[in-house]
């Protein structure tokens, strides 16, 4: 069992298998072109499943496979049967943007996948393309539509931003709605990587202009496992908003995370990190077993955003770890 110094148990494990991106949102990696990390300097597949069988054998439940964007990453469907083969009733799941998701859903479903987390920012193509700096819109949409019809459990994800998609946290509640999925809003979280003029909204704000068509929404009791807080409309539809500037599901967190390059991450936000690149090369598992268990020990009781006016902006490349 995988416990750190504050008695949290982790039994959630995500797994970047690449940095790369196909788009370059505002919120997130804008600008082109980008210094990529050399292939050589990134984990084998192979040398990734090393480790997730030390995390499976200590107590993880839930792997999801993150990038940048991960469908970029040949043969990731081999990959996922390698962790569905080690253990039938993992809990694998998948973020993705869905620009590519269409013509490889069938595959990573036979692999072993069983959810699937997408981004959508806009139901706009102007709107979507200005964000992604890319015409995704009509790509994204069969992705969405792809995954649903071979039954797997889609979540949506949007991050509103101030004067260019808040416009759209109506339309794209509603088509989530009407398609059964769970949509979650994603406060904008501030990076260094980001585009200067990406403003986000707050939770509050994001309440406001859905209260503007749904009168009365009630809060739902937090699920300690989900950064998520969660909302009911009065026809029981639920929404949630992930709020990182707050830290009340930092006490709950079960969450680690395993970067392309091999380095363990405690936290989205801090930077701090050891690797197990050079423990799994070598197969030397008893190693890289000590290494989580002292970046479990490492990580922190809560993350550094707040809502005060000097909030620090995070360096980490969130492309890196699949924020």
């Amino acid at each position: 069992m995988l416990i750190d110094k504050f008695g949290r148990k982790h039994d959630y494990l995500r797994v970047s298998v690449t940095e790369r991106c196909n788009f370059r949102c505002h919120y997130c990696m804008p600008e082109k072109p980008f210094s990529w990390v050399p292939k050589e300097n990134l984990l084998s597949y192979e040398d990734m499943f090393k480790f997730i069988k030390i995390g499976i054998d200590e107590g993880i439940k839930k792997v999801r496979i993150t990038g940048g964007e991960p469908l970029l990453r040949d043969d990731l469907d081999k990959f996922i049967k390698m962790i569905s083969d080690y253990k039938k009733d993992i809990d694998l799941a998948l973020t993705t943007n869905g620009y590519l998701l269409s013509q490889m859903a069938q595959k990573l479903k036979d692999a072993g996948l069983k959810r699937i987390n997408i981004s959508l920012d806009s139901l706009n193509k102007d709107r979507a393309s200005k964000i992604a700096q890319k015409d995704v819109l009509q790509r994204v949409l069969e992705g969405i539509l792809k995954a649903k019809e071979l039954g797997l459990k889609v979540k949506i994800n949007c991050v509103p931003l101030k004067g260019i998609n808040d416009i759209d946290i109506l339309d794209i509640l509603d088509f989530c709605k009407k398609e059964g999925f769970t949509v979650r809003f994603i406060e904008f979280m501030e990076n260094s990587f980001a585009k200067n003029s990406a403003k986000g909204l707050n939770s509050d704000e994001i309440l406001e202009i859905i209260k503007t068509k749904y009168k009365n929404i009630e809060k739902v009791a937090r699920d300690t496992s989900s950064p998520a807080q969660y909302y009911k409309l009065e026809d029981g539809y639920e929404f949630g908003i992930i709020e990182p500037h707050k830290d009340d599901f930092c006490a709950s967190c079960n969450r680690i995370r395993l970067t392309a390059e091999g380095f363990l991450i405690p936290c989205l936000y801090f930077e701090d990190a050891m690797s197990i690149k050079d423990a799994v090369r070598a197969n030397d598992i008893e190693k890289a077993s000590e290494i989580l268990k002292k970046v479990l020990q490492n990580k922190p009781e809560k993350n550094r955003w707040s809502t005060k006016s000097d909030n620090e902006i995070s360096s980490r490349a969130f492309y890196e770890t699949g924020g």
